[in-house]
């Protein structure tokens, strides 16, 4: 199978708010700035599954900032679909500055669930290709 034509399947749109929040910041550490982003609101929303972060749950990213202006990601979110199911995701990354002052991003998201309902997330493998808002981020989420 080629490259090119790997079968993959959207799972859904993660946005998430993360600047309306104060970030505290460790400047020029010895592997890189370190960034704390408060993820304060989003949702994850797809053929089938409807998702947000309830309000008052921790989730945030952990960013460490290189030399060169790009960024390795490391988020945890805890998200409540509408029927009520809690879904904890975790994905590492890699966002790269953008002329326009945006960052690409791309991620591999790892979904753990105890509901039956939704069990079919923690057998995916998936990838995801974002970018950043002026709000925060947006992710287009696949399974591979």
């Amino acid at each position: 199978m080629a490259l090119d034509s790997i079968p993959a399947e959207h799972i859904g749109t993660l946005t998430a708010s993360t600047n309306d929040v104060e970030r505290p910041v460790v400047p020029r550490g010895p592997f890189g700035t370190k960034v704390v982003a408060t993820v304060s609101s989003g949702t994850l929303i797809g053929p089938k599954i409807n998702a947000s972060i309830p309000d008052g749950v921790a989730a945030g990213d952990w960013l460490t900032i290189l030399a060169d202006g790009s960024f390795a990601l490391d988020v945890r979110v805890s998200l409540r679909t509408d029927d009520g199911a809690d879904i904890y995701v975790t994905y590492t990354g890699r966002g790269t500055p953008n002329e326009d002052g945006t960052a690409s991003i791309r991620t591999a998201p790892r979904f753990e669930t105890g509901d039956e309902r939704y069990a079919w997330l923690n057998e995916l493998f998936c990838v995801a290709i974002g970018s950043t808002t002026p709000d925060g981020v947006v992710y287009e989420i696949y399974s591979i």
